[in-house]
């Protein structure tokens, strides 16, 4: 077994799911229990995209529609749509560094980069695992 890195992963903070239609999706959801707890436009290749949080309890689901001119990449996804896991983390910026640092991890933001989200915005990056899994570690701030 490898070395076990120096950071702290609080908990699974959301599951990332790429959707065609954001209110169709939203509606789905909400059957189940989940309510949405935040909404936030984002900008995809330079086009705006929308992203609802939904929660239920202490699942929380992140619901994205990019913008329509890269609607097809989903449509055709042949591997299934959760796109991401996000961990919650104390400080986006230290585990950044931890993880440059230790050299064996593929990160593929150049740094933490910020959203609006939430009430003061979250700093999230991403890494690749082992199969091209996508992980995200993520501070709402």
């Amino acid at each position: 077994m490898e070395n076990k890195l120096p950071i702290t992963i609080n908990k699974l903070q959301h599951v990332g799911i790429p959707v065609t239609d954001v209110a169709v999706s939203t509606r789905f959801y909400s059957r189940f229990g989940f309510k949405s707890v935040m909404q936030s436009p984002f900008t995809h290749e330079g086009e705006t995209g929308t992203c609802i949080m939904m929660q239920l309890n202490d699942i929380i689901i992140e619901l994205y529609q990019i913008p329509a001119k890269q609607l097809q990449e989903i449509k055709t996804r042949k591997n299934g749509h959760i796109d991401h896991i996000a961990f919650d983390v104390d400080d986006i910026d230290v585990v950044f560094e931890t993880l440059k640092a230790d050299g064996s991890i593929k990160i593929l933001e150049d740094k933490p980069v910020f959203l609006p989200f939430w009430k003061k915005g979250c700093k999230y990056f991403n890494i690749q695992g082992p199969d091209q899994e996508i992980l995200e570690f993520n501070q709402i701030m």
